[in-house]
């Protein structure tokens, strides 16, 4: 499992590293019942803390993507991909309505924000 994070982002690390193995799991790289390795082994890898690899372990568990057996690690959950991906989703949706309350709070109209939206879409094709 390759992780990789920018401490220069505005998203938090554990988010970062919580995306990045739920989009493992949904691409099948890592399968169910595939150990993780400990908190304290992939914060040492990371340089971060073992607390945020724990949030981020937690999160992932109260999502379904991972279940945790006391004394013996963490292990990818048997998923429904269709379950994972809505759970994806719904990440993207949070976001979304995060992004659409700071634009209007800025004073941003709808067609505004439509506009924004439009732009960065088409900068990606």
């Amino acid at each position: 499992m390759k992780i990789i994070l920018n401490n220069s982002s505005m998203v938090p690390i554990y988010e970062q590293l919580m995306d990045q193995i739920k989009n493992e799991i949904i691409e099948g790289r890592l399968v169910s019942e595939t150990a993780l390795p400990s908190v304290r082994t992939l914060s040492g890898e990371l340089k971060i803390s073992a607390l945020t690899v724990k949030k981020a372990y937690d999160r992932l568990e109260e999502e379904g993507f991972i279940v945790t057996v006391h004394g013996k690690g963490s292990f990818v959950a048997e998923t429904d991909k269709n379950l994972a991906l809505e759970a994806c989703r719904k990440t993207v949706e949070d976001e979304f309505a995060k992004v659409i309350l700071k634009a209007k709070n800025f004073g941003f109209s709808k067609e505004e924000i439509q506009d924004v939206v439009s732009i960065i879409l088409e900068e990606d094709k």
